[in-house]
This record gives structure tokens, C-alpha cells and sequence, in this order.
């Protein structure tokens, strides 16, 4: 106040900290050019209902970026002025969640068809500095966190943000221009408020204010910008140099996300169609390691040949509209730990299928910690790993029960990728593929085939006899079950150049047999 006085005095004026909100611009559809055929029809169903109630509606962020590029959007957002409960209130099946962010999911269909839009609430933007501060994190400070509506901790990262504000400040608050992009489906408007349009016809990705002050609020911006890099390199996008320069730097403050938020965020990179070229810009930042240790495991054997396959396996799947699953991803990318401790207990004389699951428990111990979905995560990659050595039987029941496996198919493509780097024969790939599309009967008849192609295989054991005495002739086979009786043919020598006979197989005293063999 006393320094205010002076200035004003001096007749100088006070300098401004109040954050530039941008300008704000309506694009019209003649110049933006976006086919409304690209937009869901169920978000904009959302954006109808909530306009229709008094309030302003829009699709915001990446959907609208990807809508000027005149690609299809996978997921809708929309942003708001109502707030969560008032969106809750329009619909019929809509769920208030989180608490760093309170966001409202309304959800359409049921099942795998089920789709949901996600709807946030225009935020204001705050002087950090001015926010409540916690001593810890999200677990720590649960209970001091609970009524508070913007706070951050120590290092200055936001743990809460549900202080509601007008459109310009929601955009500020955005990440990048491109990304703060708010397009009316209605009057086919698009609002820009930091050049965003400008940015994407130039190929820019721009973090919107102080970058370095931006990565500190929420460090997983940095994971973002690796993410839309990679996405939207293959288009000619590239990080611009300011947003670029403090990534490296900045890796540090990761150490205080949870993580299971970084577990999340580590599947988003390898698991939306861009692994490989992930993986490349983490390299090319300087980002190849410490952002999270599975992540480090990940760029290390990117150039193995089984990771590399089942990398652009998930990339070719994502692209062709097919589920992934990270457990499949994961069972990859920790096979090789795997295998070397298996064959080190079987090196040991242990037993194959316990000396398998000591190996994958002590992978879990060393590579997976505790995450988010560990218990489903870690049942299902288990259980891909345990049906690898079930696959080289074909014979018996065994084929037939484990094809009614729920994770077969996940298994069964686990061995076709073994397959295609020589980890295994590809005929027995082969085989099961062939196995696993047949009907009953011809599942019974690739079943003998095996079954012979096995016996063809197998060495026949050598019978090895007796040495004869020195001059003992051929030997006669008995008619007597696994006996073979050795009798001397006449001879012409004399007695002393005779061939003794060999006894028979003694007999259980007192058998008939007995009496019958005493006159030999």
C-alpha cells in the first residue's frame, strides 16, 4: 500500500499482474472450413440440451483441433458455464467425478457401444500465488484438501481448480492455443482467444503463457506435449522452441505426481496409435528417462525385436479401430524379465510351472509396483504368460480346455508375436490359429494330426540286450509274454566245442511250471 502511495505520487502507474485472457475472435464456418458430418451427433446433443437451458455450450480442446485438420475426432468434449450439478441435472445418465477437477461424464448406450461426453466447467484463472498451500500431496493432505477450491502445494503444482469463471479465463487456463479452441455446433462458430487457428494452419504447437511457469502447475503437461508431438508430428506440427527448451529441466517435478496419474498418462503415449513415434520424442527432448520408471523400461528395449513388434502391433490395431489392452502391452515389454528368471530356476532343476510364477511374482515385485489396476493388471498379464508353455501341448484335453480360456485370444496373440520375431516355430502358431477357428470335429482331427506329426518325431527307444556268451547262436523268441528264451542249435563239434543253454527265467517254487522246467 505504502509503495502504491509513492508510485502514485511520482505519478507513476501501477504495473498490472493480472494475466492476459487473449482477444476474443469468431472464426465463421467459410473460414475455418469444418464439416459438421466429422462431430458426434451425441455431442452435440449435449450442447443443444445445455443451450436450450439458458446456458453457453461448446465442443472444446482437441475435438475442434482435429476437426480444422479434417480428421475425425475419437473422444467429444464440451465445455460450460453451467456448473457440475446443474449439468447433472439435464440428463438423465450423468456422473459428477473427480476432485482435482470436478467434471461431469454424460453417457449414451450401454456396454462396448457406450460412449461418453465429457463436460467441464468454464474455470477462472488464479493467481497461483494466491491459492490456499498444503505441506503435502493429494494422499497426505486428503482431509485438509476436502473444502478447499483452488489449492497447490509447496512447488506451486494445483491440486484444486474448481473456482468457476468466464470463457476468455477458461481458454488461459488451457495448455496449448490449438487446444483452446471452443467450436459451436449450432451457429458453426469458432471461438479463439490465443491464435489457435493462426497456430494450427502454421504447424505450432504453443503453450499459452510462461511455459516453464505451466509445467509447474501441472507436470503432466509435459507428458502432453510429448503426446500431441507425436500425434501430430506425422502432419508437419512441432513443438515451438520456448515450450520446447524447459522440458528436460523441468522432468524433476514429476517426483510429486501421483502415480497412478503417471501410470495413466504413460499408457495414453503407447497405447492412442503413436508408441513408436512416442518413443522417438522422448528421445529426441532428452526425455528417454525419468519420467517414470516402466516408461524407462519401455524406450530401453524399444529396439528389441519383440517390443518393437508388439509396439507397432498396438499402433496398427488403435489405427484400425480395435481394443488394446495394457496388460497385453505390458506383458510384451516384460517378457524378456521373464523368461531370464524362468530359465534360471529351470537351470536350477525347480519345476517348470512353479519356477514360471516365481519368476512372474518377482517381476511384478521389481517392474510394476503399485499402481492403479494392479490386481486386474497383474491377473490378466499373468495369465498370458502362464498359457505360453500350455501352447506346445496339443495333445489330449489340453487344447480343448485352454481355447475356452477368457483370455485366449490375449495369450494366443502373445504367441503369435513370440512367432514372428523365431521365438517359437511358426507352425505352432499356426496350428492354434487353425485350432481356434475349427468346429468340434476337425479340432479332434488337428488334434491327431499332432498327435502323429509328435509320435513321427520322437526317437524310438533302443532295446539294448544282453551280451551273449562267445558263440551263443541267434536267440528264439517264446511265445511267453516278454520273455525271450535262448536255445543252442545242434552242433557238430564235439563236447567240448558245445554251446551250453542258457537257463530259463526261474519260476516261483511250487508252480506246475516248475516240475515242467526240472527236466532241462
Amino acid at each position: 500500500m505504502i509503495k502504491q502511495f509513492i508510485d502514485k505520487l511520482m505519478g507513476k502507474s501501477p504495473k498490472s499482474n493480472k494475466p492476459h485472457f487473449g482477444r476474443r475472435t469468431e472464426v465463421p464456418a467459410s473460414v475455418h472450413g469444418i464439416d459438421p458430418n466429422l462431430v458426434d451427433e451425441r455431442a452435440v446433443n449435449v450442447v443443444r440440451t445445455l443451450q436450450q437451458a439458458g446456458f453457453e455450450a461448446y465442443i472444446v480442446g482437441g475435438a475442434v483441433r482435429d476437426l480444422l485438420l479434417g480428421l475425425r475426432p475419437k473422444d467429444f468434449d464440451v465445455a460450460t458455464d453451467a456448473t457440475p450439478e446443474q449439468v447433472k441435472g439435464l440428463f438423465r445418465r450423468a456422473f459428477i467425478i473427480g476432485r482435482r477437477f470436478r467434471i461431469v461424464h454424460v453417457v449414451y448406450g450401454r456396454g462396448r457401444d457406450n460412449e461418453v461426453i465429457e463436460v467441464s466447467t468454464f474455470r477462472a484463472h488464479l493467481d497461483n500465488a494466491a491459492a490456499e498451500q498444503v505441506k503435502g500431496n493429494e494422499r497426505t493432505s486428503k482431509s485438509e484438501l476436502a473444502g478447499m477450491k483452488h489449492a497447490v502445494d509447496s512447488t506451486g503444482r494445483v491440486l484444486r481448480d474448481n473456482v468457476w469463471g468466464p470463457q476468455d479465463e477458461d481458454a488461459t487456463r488451457r495448455d496449448f492455443t490449438v487446444n483452446a479452441l471452443y467450436y459451436d455446433p449450432e451457429s458453426q462458430l469458432v471461438v479463439d482467444y490465443h491464435g489457435g487457428i493462426q497456430d494450427s494452419k502454421k504447424r505450432v504447437l504453443r503453450m499459452i503463457g510462461d511455459p516453464v511457469a505451466r509445467y509447474r502447475e501441472d507436470p503432466v503437461r509435459i507428458i502432453r506435449a510429448v503426446r500431441f508431438a507425436a500425434k501430430l508430428g506425422p502432419l508437419g506440427f512441432k513443438l515451438e522452441a520456448k515450450t520446447a527448451k524447459p522440458l528436460a529441466a523441468s522432468t524433476a517435478l514429476l517426483a510429486d505426481v501421483p502415480q497412478s496419474r503417471l501410470f495413466d498418462e504413460m499408457l495414453k503415449l503407447l497405447q492412442t496409435g503413436h508408441a513408436l513415434a512416442s518413443i522417438a520424442q522422448l528421445k529426441n527432448l532428452g526425455l528417454a528417462t525419468g519420467i517414470y520408471p516402466l516408461l524407462d523400461v519401455v524406450v530401453e528395449r524399444v529396439d528389441s525385436a519383440f517390443v518393437q513388434v508388439a509396439l507397432a502391433d498396438t499402433d496398427r490395431r488403435v489405427g484400425e479401430g480395435k481394443p488394446v489392452a495394457p496388460s497385453f502391452l505390458l506383458a510384451c515389454v516384460l517378457w524378456a524379465d521373464v523368461r531370464e528368471g524362468w530359465a534360471k530356476r529351470l537351470a536350477r532343476k525347480d519345476h517348470p510351472y512353479p519356477a514360471l510364477q516365481d519368476a512372474i511374482d518377482e517381476v511384478f515385485d521389481a517392474r510394476i509396483g503399485d499402481v492403479s489396476g494392479r490386481g486386474k493388471l497383474a491377473a490378466d498379464m499373468r495369465e498370458i504368460w502362464m498359457m505360453q508353455p500350455r501352447f506346445e501341448k496339443r495333445v489330449g484335453s489340453t487344447p480343448f480346455g485352454l481355447v475356452e480360456q477368457p483370455r485366449f485370444r490375449a495369450g494366443f496373440d502373445f504367441l503369435r508375436l513370440r512367432a514372428d520375431i523365431s521365438e517359437v516355430d511358426e507352425r505352432l502358431a499356426d496350428w492354434w490359429q487353425e485350432f481356434s477357428m475349427a468346429s468340434d470335429s476337425e479340432r479332434e482331427d488337428l488334434v491327431q494330426a499332432a498327435k502323429a506329426e509328435q509320435a513321427s518325431q520322437t526317437p524310438k527307444p533302443r532295446v539294448r540286450r544282453a551280451p551273449r556268451p562267445e558263440g551263443d547262436a541267434a536267440p528264439r523268441a517264446s511265445a511267453g509274454q516278454g520273455e525271450t528264451i535262448n536255445a543252442a542249435p545242434p552242433s557238430d563239434a564235439g563236447d567240448e566245442g558245445a554251446v551250453k543253454k542258457r537257463r530259463r527265467r526261474r519260476r516261483k517254487p511250487g508252480s506246475a511250471s516248475d516240475a515242467a522246467g526240472s527236466s532241462e
